[in-house]
């Protein structure tokens, strides 16, 4: 697979890989960071270097099934933006190191994501779940303009003994 690389006004979209171990184990480790993701926090490295090992090798595909892309903003890794398809649906999904919330880098790379895969891979049909307690999340849904279409029990966020609520919004461009 070519390797892919997205710019934005303020950010830069490089695949991501084992390259970025540390700075992707600094928020994956991290309780705060990550206590609304099903899979997070993790806790090891080597969970992260088993995730980032998976990720290396989906690139290597001529096809790959899912695309996962650092986040970089003045070539600082600051987080991670992906697609997974499954029936040519385009699923999104993001995290930003905590030091860089609220400034719209979420909504930013995932905004290029969607352009992206339209424009070059034709997707035209995107989902986004979160916890409903992750109003940052469903609100960068929102300003996507993806529509919540429902909301299910049974989520389990990894760091939290009892289960939540997920939403899932959607959107056709």
């Amino acid at each position: 697979m070519k390797r892919i690389e997205i710019l934005t006004e303020r950010l830069c979209l490089k695949p991501l890989g084992s390259k970025y171990l540390e700075t992707v184990n600094a928020y994956a480790m991290d309780y705060e960071n990550s206590k609304y993701m099903c899979r997070l926090p993790n806790e090891s490295v080597e969970e992260t270097v088993t995730f980032l090992a998976g990720v290396d090798a989906e690139w290597a595909k001529e096809e790959p099934a899912f695309y996962e892309f650092a986040i970089l903003y003045h070539n600082e890794h600051i987080g991670a933006v992906g697609i997974y398809f499954e029936n040519g649906i385009g699923e999104l999904g993001w995290i930003v190191n905590k030091n860089y919330w609220r400034n719209g880098f979420a909504y930013e790379a995932a905004k290029a994501l969607v352009s992206y895969f339209k424009e070059y891979m034709g997707t035209t049909h995107f989902i986004a779940h979160c916890d409903t307690e992750n109003v940052a999340s469903y609100k960068v849904m929102e300003k996507l303009g993806m529509t919540k279409t429902g909301e299910y029990g049974g989520r389990r966020n990894r760091a939290v003994l009892e289960d939540s609520f997920e939403c899932q919004y959607e959107m056709r461009v």
